[in-house]
């Protein structure tokens, strides 16, 4: 018999007794822990803790909801709890450039990603073919810019009718309203080149090799109303040479933006990431 396994995470100023309050529900509740990690952080001062446990007495999730609020209140914890059986609801956003939604699509028919993707969202028609083969909804929603605001709209529309839990911008090419930010704060996670703030713009690998680069990479993070500033969920770099040319920079760019995006995403749809601020804590 399979028991039900659960994802608890939560964070609180830190003091002492949060440990032993949570590993004491679970222990009195008859849950045995598969996983857990904690860290403090000494700047802020706020403990963070992630647990995963299976409950040997069946308890369903609004069960042990109703049976953690108490010392969630008593501690001042933000605190989810989750069952894993229920995977994130995920709508994907993509323009011309599709290195980044193969990889994620890949992913989630293979299993590595245990996600459920709803749909995918573009401004053009060039990534309908890729979603038509993996058999997602594929929504064209044309962009101007005399309609941009209600293009969004339908975008959100879309989120709220059918449940998104996760937005991602998988290489979308149109900078996010504030007002659609704010409404998908800790929810959209974007992916861009890591030469930001240096090279903005049009073709900055272009810009990266005139001025001699030796690294590049890519670097994924919650989206923001500060653009391309958000809190970061994973980054990754690699070394080139002189001998690379900008073509060549712009292949490993987008692979290395295929694996960071891939990954920030599972360390979010299984619950691995906390907002702290302006940063993360990620339990990986």
């Amino acid at each position: 018999m399979r028991h039900p396994v659960f994802t608890l995470t939560l964070s609180c100023l830190d003091r002492p007794g949060i440990v032993a309050a949570v590993s004491g529900i679970l222990s009195q509740e008859g849950c045995n822990i598969l996983e857990s990690a904690q860290f403090f952080d000494q700047q802020t001062g706020r403990f963070f803790l992630r647990t995963v446990f299976a409950s040997e007495q069946g308890r369903t999730v609004e069960a042990l909801r109703e049976i953690f609020m108490p010392t969630g209140r008593s501690f001042g914890m933000d605190w989810q709890l989750h069952d894993t059986a229920n995977r994130p609801n995920v709508l994907i956003l993509v323009s011309k450039f599709g290195h980044c939604l193969h990889e994620l699509l890949y992913q989630h028919q293979s299993g590595a990603l245990k996600m459920h993707v709803s749909g995918v969202v573009s401004n053009h028609e060039d990534m309908r073919p890729v979603a038509d083969f993996y058999g997602i909804p594929y929504h064209y929603f044309p962009v101007q810019a005399d309609n941009k605001l209600r293009q969004e709209a339908q975008i959100y529309d879309l989120v709220s009718r059918t449940g998104v839990d996760l937005v991602i911008l998988a290489r979308y090419m149109q900078i996010l309203s504030d007002d659609l930010s704010h409404k998908l704060t800790g929810r959209c996670i974007n992916i861009h080149h890591s030469f930001l703030p240096s090279f903005k713009g049009a073709k900055p690998y272009h810009q990266a090799h005139l001025r001699g680069v030796k690294i590049i990479g890519a670097t994924a993070h919650y989206v923001t109303r500060d653009l391309d500033e958000g809190p970061i969920i994973d980054q990754e770099t690699t070394r080139i040479t002189h001998a690379n040319t900008p073509d060549e920079m712009i292949e490993t760019g987008r692979h290395l933006e295929s694996l960071v995006l891939s990954k920030a995403c599972k360390y979010h749809v299984e619950r691995r990431v906390l907002l702290n601020g302006n940063k993360t804590v990620v339990f990986q």
